[in-house]
């Protein structure tokens, strides 16, 4: 009998066989399934035993914080009178002299909260021309933290950013414009997820002891859609991002999550500090709460990364050499805004062709996850252009396009700089 066994016998194990696996395989997905409970209880004992030995929140902070919510509620209630004296509280607490540039501040609403200042070498005026104007994208000095910004006038009033900003005079009211926002934000450095949700947005310019002074206020509206996969393609600091449009995380064992922001909130100071150099101080309180379940996973050191992170891509751009006048992005905005739909999608899939193409080459999405035009065709507009201009603006910058040279920037005289794709 030697190289045969009987046929009973053999069949008798193979039945053993299958037997044997499925219970492998059932105990082994219960055991991932354990592991993954145990993973979640361990990281919240983590984060409480932090907590817990965080330094107490000082007497001060708790007095800026609700400086900072007063103002948050203002922004959410167009009724609502403005708090001179909340104002007067942060401005004075962002010029004011600290030990530290970053501090953790009071939760509110079961969201950790962070502060975070820097300083950088640009006037307040030219500030306002590049990040906050209806003419240029704000993408465009933070692209390390948008994808898209989409900017509407609230409750149907024709509130609209200004082409440019007339500052305040001492003693004189502040002009307050409110909208309603549209953000996308960019893959999160450690999980790779990115959202998107809607902000009540409020812009207060100011005139305090002297000091032109911007305050912005924003305020999510509802959570956020569920959070996607997401890849940074190379260095962050190429601003080279991919978004799949699929639930999930990139990040190993976390493919299944169904993560989401909760609340976010946050005052934005924006404070002229110097004439010899020009200079203004950026200071941000802001709140978050996000994770999945229900369970919160947000500690304020992850807020300070955050912010940190906006602040290192803002500064490099405002402070480069390379920065063109504002009113050549505003015309190269005007240009690339003035292509039909098609055209643009054309342009937009050439872009979205690269990302994927980069992402695969990354080992993080699977090349058969392949996206037809079609696929993009309900992609608004302004969308579009936002995300087609950072390709524009890494040139003249001095950086790589991902749409290599389909982007051409052509010097047609000494004061202009047309964009040219083709």
């Amino acid at each position: 009998m030697h190289g045969k066994e009987h046929n009973g016998s053999k069949e008798f194990k193979e039945e053993m066989g299958k037997y044997t696996m499925k219970q492998m395989t059932t105990k082994s997905a219960a055991g991932i399934q354990r592991l993954a409970i145990s993973l979640i209880i361990l990281l919240l004992a983590i984060f409480q035993l932090q907590t817990a030995l965080a330094l107490p929140i000082s007497d001060n902070n708790q007095v800026v914080a609700a400086a900072a919510m007063k103002l948050v509620q203002f922004g959410s209630d167009p009724k609502a009178q403005l708090d001179t004296q909340a104002v007067a509280t942060l401005v004075d607490y962002v010029l004011g002299a600290k030990p530290n540039k970053e501090t953790d501040l009071p939760s509110f609403h079961k969201a950790p909260g962070a502060y975070y200042e820097f300083d950088t070498r640009i006037s307040i005026s030219k500030f306002l021309q590049y990040s906050y104007s209806n003419q240029i994208p704000s993408v465009l000095t933070s692209p390390s933290s948008l994808r898209y910004s989409l900017w509407n006038s609230r409750q149907g009033k024709l509130q609209q950013l200004p082409n440019s900003w007339i500052f305040a005079l001492p003693d004189s009211k502040p002009t307050i414009i409110r909208g309603l926002q549209r953000d996308a934000i960019t893959p999160d450095l450690t999980t790779g997820i990115y959202y998107e949700y809607y902000l009540n947005r409020t812009f207060i310019l100011l005139n305090h002891k002297g000091r032109q002074t911007l305050i912005t206020v924003s305020k999510q509206i509802n959570i956020s859609d569920v959070g996607k996969k997401g890849v940074i393609l190379g260095n962050d600091d190429d601003w080279n991002y991919y978004y799949s449009g699929e639930p999930g995380s990139t990040k190993a064992f976390l493919g299944w999550v169904k993560s989401y922001i909760y609340d976010y909130f946050s005052v934005a100071v924006y404070v002229e500090i110097g004439s010899s150099p020009s200079m203004f101080r950026t200071g941000v309180f802001q709140w978050l709460r996000a994770g999945c379940s229900g369970i919160n996973f947000v500690q304020p050191k992850h807020i300070i990364k955050g912010i940190k992170r906006y602040a290192k891509s803002s500064k490099s751009i405002l402070e480069s050499p390379n920065l063109p006048a504002p009113n050549q992005i505003a015309s190269a905005y005007q240009r690339l805004s003035s292509l039909s739909q098609s055209d643009l999608l054309e342009k937009y899939m050439a872009l979205q062709q690269a990302r994927q193409s980069l992402a695969v080459q990354s080992g993080k999405i699977e090349t058969r996850i392949i996206k037809k035009q079609d696929s993009y065709a309900g992609t608004p507009k302004e969308q579009i252009v936002e995300e087609l201009m950072l390709e524009y603006f890494k040139v003249v910058l001095g950086k790589p396009s991902l749409l290599g040279n389909k982007v051409i920037l052509i010097l047609s005289n000494e004061e202009q700089k047309n964009l040219i794709f083709h």
